[in-house]
């Protein structure tokens, strides 16, 4: 009898011990967090705020021009570049007129250079124009085409072109081009117009 009781005394206290392992090595284990990558990624999302770059020409002498709409009344609105993602390699380029953001384009013609203009919901075009500090109005034109992409200037009354670029308010410098998307004369028509190619702030290129 004394042997059979040691004998299951034993067993009992291996088990015990092998329990006792168990809720140690359990213990032991990294804790489990879930996380919810998606909606990590919607509140990065949210978190972006819009920049607005500055649309600006450089003369020969280094002086910046400011790039602007212009209505049939010579009231002038600001152009520029927004900025609604991390990413800076491309952005559309549109004209602020009163509560509303027109696009601007390169317009089908067949002058020597294409016309810069901005289209209104109603189809009204409005100049864009660069200006010195004399006050003098210069002519925003597609000059050359590479590709693509079309190159645009400011061109001044001797003939001078000046480049245009996006600025951005840390300084950035992005180019503004215009850029084609098909082979087609016509890329699309906005409200009755006709338009050759789009105008984007793009990645400086060397």
């Amino acid at each position: 009898m004394k042997r059979t009781i040691t004998f299951f005394s034993v067993i009992g206290i291996v088990i015990m011990m092998m329990l006792g392992l168990i809720l140690l090595g359990c213990q032991k284990k990294e804790p489990k967090v879930n996380i919810d990558q998606v909606a990590i990624e919607e509140e990065a999302e949210g978190e972006f705020e819009t920049v607005y770059w500055y649309v600006k020409a450089f003369n020969q002498k280094g002086k910046l021009l400011s790039v602007m709409a212009v209505d049939e009344d010579g009231h002038t609105y600001e152009l520029k570049a927004i900025q609604d993602a991390d990413q800076t390699s491309v952005m559309d380029v549109k004209a602020f007129v009163n509560e509303k953001i027109l696009p601007v384009k390169v317009l089908v013609s067949l002058d020597k250079y294409l016309p810069v203009k901005a289209i209104d919901e109603d189809g009204t075009i409005l100049d864009v124009k660069a200006f010195t500090e004399e006050g003098d109005k210069l002519d925003v034109k597609g000059v050359r085409q590479s590709g693509n992409i079309i190159h645009l200037s400011v061109v001044d009354k001797n003939g001078l072109l000046y480049n245009i670029e996006a600025i951005s308010p840390k300084g950035w410098i992005n180019d503004v081009k215009g850029i084609k998307m098909m082979k087609e004369t016509v890329e699309m028509t906005i409200n009755g117009v006709d338009v050759y190619a789009h105008i984007k702030a793009i990645a400086q290129q060397y």
